[in-house]
């Protein structure tokens, strides 16, 4: 049987729902951002992984609801960027008290909590073992962090981008499987089949972007204990978009 290899440098995009629980009133759980922390130090330390995360900012403040309310769309969106480093703080703090060194580099300039991010300077950091958490978006209106987390994995020349979700849902689906009892679970599918297909994987500019830099992409469940390590691994899981 071939083993599996392990990615060299990944990019993990987690939501910020990902931090929250529907258990708690709080928009950032400290149990489940002490569960994932622990998850992430040890895979890091056993695959040797040069692991950098892009975190979301939707449990705290979503700009495109700013924006449905009539509130202007880059004011709301630059809110959104700043709700990500809150939450990229809180991944850190967590990160470092399970002994994995982590650095936050944020699109935009707040030099008392982060550093700004310089692409060479991320993967220095890399190298060096530590844990990069990219914040602030891509420091633009208009774009997601799904944008970021692909325009960030293919400045720092990623093996490959990890859809982390959430509520569970383990992949890429021909249907929302939480609606639609007959969807089907996609193990495999080519950018041209989610585009076509007009799948629910990610937004059409970070889909656009992965295809155009020959980035796969791979969707799993981001909750389930040991899947982080298995996705890192190379191990089939979720779905493989590529």
């Amino acid at each position: 049987m071939t083993p599996y290899r392990p990615y060299r440098r990944a990019v993990l995009k987690l939501s910020g729902e990902a931090l929250a629980s529907s258990a708690s009133d709080e928009t950032i759980d400290g149990a489940v951002v002490e569960w994932l922390a622990t998850e992430l130090a040890a895979v890091v330390a056993d695959h040797k992984t040069e692991l950098a995360i892009v975190v979301g900012g939707g449990n705290i403040w979503r700009g495109l609801t700013g924006a449905g309310a009539g509130m202007d769309r880059a004011t709301a969106d630059y809110m959104g960027m700043l709700a990500t480093v809150i939450n990229a703080l809180a991944l850190q703090d967590a990160l470092e008290r399970h002994g994995q060194p982590t650095r936050v580099q944020s699109a935009i300039q707040m030099a008392q909590v982060a550093e700004p991010y310089i692409r060479r300077r991320a993967m220095r950091h890399l190298e060096k073992g530590r844990v990069v958490i990219f914040a602030g978006g891509t420091g633009n209106p208009y774009f997601t962090t799904d944008t970021t987390a692909a325009l960030r994995a293919a400045e720092i020349e990623a093996d490959v981008m990890l859809k982390g979700t959430h509520g569970g849902v383990d992949g890429v689906y021909s249907a929302d499987p939480r609606q639609d009892p007959t969807a089907e679970k996609l193990d495999d599918v080519t950018f041209g089949d989610v585009l076509a297909r007009e799948l629910r994987v990610m937004d059409l500019t970070a889909i656009t972007l992965c295809k155009e830099n020959d980035l796969p992409i791979c969707v799993f469940d981001l909750m389930a204990p040991g899947n982080i390590r298995r996705a890192l691994a190379g191990e089939p899981i979720g779905t493989l978009v590529h």
